[in-house]
């Protein structure tokens, strides 16, 4: 009986897991080019009472299961209109190269391109983060933006008639995206899982993305799914802790044979 308890109580863990990651999908729902996540789970151990034969397919017990990995699922999500000229979406595959405010000016990548532009006329993240592909400057007192699907940027600076190149914007490609590390911040950084980014223009032949000007990627969270999911997750659960309680209960009917 003491199998049983301990299998169903993996159970449990997997499904707490399965449903932390759940709630993370739903609290990120409205978050700007979030991926979402899901657990994936594999059997334990198998006691083998008798091993399979040619005449009898054998008696073997699984001892549960465990979590081996949260995946998330680089689908892009569906493209909201802002109309603010320096709101730039990925259609398509890609990353945006950005570099962090650490020491060592880590490269990190987010699909979140909600820019501005900070007071020395750098385009950077809403948290302050420079776009680094090269470094775009955008200038100061630049109107009329346009930023076309190829990535480069016009713009009409002060005292002129007509618009003028002012920068490019490259967006980097992984071999396996999903093998990138979540870091918070709508960042993630490269892993050997992941493979090293190639970086090159939005819209070429080699698989880039193209822009798309005064646009938002959103959350690729579907409500109706999660909501599907965490209800079989509540009813795999208490079933789990049902099982415990069963397992219990011929315990104590074979506690009582004996007294």
């Amino acid at each position: 009986m003491m199998h049983a308890i301990w299998t169903a109580a993996t159970g449990m863990q997997a499904q707490q897991m399965r449903i932390d990651a759940i709630a993370n999908n739903l609290a990120n729902v409205n978050t700007t080019a979030y991926k979402k996540s899901n657990v994936e789970f594999q059997d334990l151990l198998y006691q083998a009472i008798q091993n399979p034969g040619v005449d009898a397919a054998g008696v073997q017990i699984g001892l549960g299961v465990r979590p081996v990995a949260i995946t998330k699922y680089h689908v892009q999500g569906n493209l909201q209109i802002t109309n603010n000229p320096l709101d730039l979406a990925i259609d398509g595959q890609g990353f945006f190269q950005v570099r962090l405010n650490d020491s060592a000016g880590t490269l990190a990548y987010t699909r979140d391109g909600g820019f501005k532009v900070d007071a020395d006329g750098n385009l950077v993240t809403s948290t302050g983060l420079k776009l680094d592909n090269p470094p775009v400057e955008i200038g100061r007192g630049v109107t009329d933006i346009k930023v076309r699907e190829n990535g480069m940027i016009f713009g009409r600076r002060r005292n002129e008639a007509e618009q003028v190149p002012i920068g490019q914007v490259n967006i980097a490609i992984f071999p396996n995206p999903a093998g990138l590390q979540s870091i918070g911040n709508n960042l993630y950084l490269p892993t050997s899982a992941s493979g090293a980014s190639q970086v090159g223009n939005p819209g070429s032949t080699d698989g880039h993305g193209a822009l798309r000007q005064g646009a938002l990627e959103t959350s690729n969270v579907e409500l109706v799914t999660e909501m599907v999911m965490m209800i079989a997750t509540q009813k795999a659960y208490d079933t789990s802790a049902k099982a415990i309680q069963v397992s219990d209960r011929m315990m104590e009917s074979t506690n009582q044979l004996v007294r």
